[in-house]
């Protein structure tokens, strides 16, 4: 837990540790039993060090740091391309009441579910590719940002095939710009590539890391001051393929949140890969919405400016 950053990333071991480093927690349990069982007082003694660097680590997310108030409320969701109830999605997404709600992984068919549905609601929006943004404000600006590596490179024998999501369009982000009654608001929404496990090359990373390597240059270049990173990530922002997101961003969650507001698999969640990150701004509050038919949680924020 300590040493993480140093775990060297072969065959994409270190991300997958990072991604799951919180749960190196439960050890520590099973580790007392052992030691009351031997009884062994500097076996317990012992275990101070890890009880202590798990809490530096994580102990802050288990107090609520959210705050009242807020300007603009915010919502992302991975609506899963094999969503049997778009329609269903949509009335939950639209009661939440958020201002601004960005959805990754639409197919055509889907999409055209999401306008029908949201259209009342938010009469502003933009879709490119797999990924759209509806708003109760007004919209300029959109445009595509590429994250999507144009070859397989060296890796095409190796890549796993696609999945339907990246088989339905090679747009996976965007960028627009949202008119508030405090100035314009850049806002990126993005799915990055999957993470997958492969018998033959461990945790496969490489269309992620491409894609979080393009986000964080074309965010680094962005002139707003004030701007938003909405999107399922495909990591936590514990992996280091999101640095140069968490080295300028701010986590909502992390920020923000009450506990560690992991969203996948929505069944049982383990990680959180669904990310609200933000600079210029401030995050009062950040939460966990309730499960749609998606097999992602849907993540909400609100800020203030």
């Amino acid at each position: 837990m300590m040493l993480h950053a140093r775990i060297p990333d072969i065959a994409g071991i270190g991300s997958l540790l990072e991604n799951l480093l919180p749960w190196f927690g439960i050890y520590v349990p099973v580790l007392l039993a052992g030691a009351l069982w031997r009884r062994s007082p500097s076996a317990v003694v012992a275990l101070v060090l890890p009880v202590t660097v798990w809490l530096s680590l994580f102990g802050g997310l288990l107090t609520d740091r959210s705050h009242p108030g807020g300007d603009l409320t915010v919502v992302s969701h991975n609506v899963d391309a094999s969503n049997s109830d778009p329609s269903g999605t949509a009335r939950q997404l639209a009661a939440s009441g958020a201002d601004l709600l960005a959805l990754e992984e639409l197919t055509d068919q889907a999409a055209a579910t999401y306008e029908k549905g949201l259209a009342k609601a938010y009469p502003y929006h933009a879709v490119r590719g797999t990924v759209g943004l509806w708003s109760k404000l007004p919209l300029s600006d959109t445009r595509p940002v590429n994250v999507v590596r144009g070859d397989a490179g060296p890796l095409a024998k190796t890549k796993p095939p696609a999945s339907a999501e990246e088989t339905a369009a090679e747009v996976r982000a965007l960028r627009t710009t949202v008119t508030t009654a405090h100035g314009p608001l850049a806002v990126y929404v993005a799915h990055l590539g999957s993470v997958r496990l492969m018998p033959s090359r461990g945790f496969w990373t490489d269309s992620r890391d491409f894609g979080a390597d393009a986000l964080a240059k074309a965010i680094a270049a962005e002139p707003n001051k004030r701007l938003m990173l909405l999107g399922d990530l495909n990591g936590t922002t514990d992996d280091r393929a999101l640095h140069g997101h968490t080295s300028r961003l701010t986590s909502a969650q992390q920020t923000a949140g009450n506990g560690f507001g992991l969203t996948w698999p929505a069944a049982f969640p383990i990680a959180r890969i669904d990310q609200i990150l933000v600079r210029g701004v401030r995050p009062r509050s950040a939460w966990v919405l309730p499960e749609t038919g998606s097999d992602h949680l849907p993540v909400a924020a609100r800020v203030s400016w």
